[in-house]
């Protein structure tokens, strides 16, 4: 994968969109990757999903989360109220890491992703997406 990101200072923060759910993520993260797989793409309705990865201990939740066992080795967890997808973790590949989708940090420019991911599983149209028309909002309003 690629280096893991330099700052060991850093605090992140993020929630879910109705903001029962809150966490803060400290230190350095292992990667930030985008991942294209169908598990993702079924999970967030997206056609890739971004995943910042800390250790447990470097993660601290406040909130109700739910839990989903999305296949026999891996739990995605969610906001309770709101559905927000927010974590995920897998302890035969990925032991003692927790992933968090990257799309709930409260700032998301700070840890660009460094690599796709499961890009045997992306959607063909993603190859041509820089070539579609662009609009600052939704068409046709100011």
């Amino acid at each position: 994968m690629t280096d893991p990101i330099p700052d060991t200072d850093a605090i992140r923060t993020g929630g879910c969109h109705c903001g029962a759910v809150r966490y803060v993520a400290t230190g350095q993260a292992a990667h930030h990757a985008l991942c294209h797989c169908s598990d993702c793409r079924r999970w967030s309705g997206a056609p890739m999903v971004g995943w910042i990865a800390f250790r447990e201990e470097q993660l601290t939740v406040t909130g109700d989360t739910r839990s989903y066992a999305s296949s026999a080795l891996a739990t995605r967890d969610f906001c309770g109220r709101c559905g927000t997808g927010l974590f995920y973790r897998n302890p035969t590949y990925l032991p003692g890491i927790v992933d968090i989708q990257s799309g709930t940090l409260d700032d998301q420019a700070g840890d660009p992703p460094g690599a796709h991911i499961m890009v045997k599983d992306r959607v063909g149209w993603l190859d041509d997406i820089d070539a579609l028309p662009r609009f600052a909002t939704y068409p046709g309003v100011d």
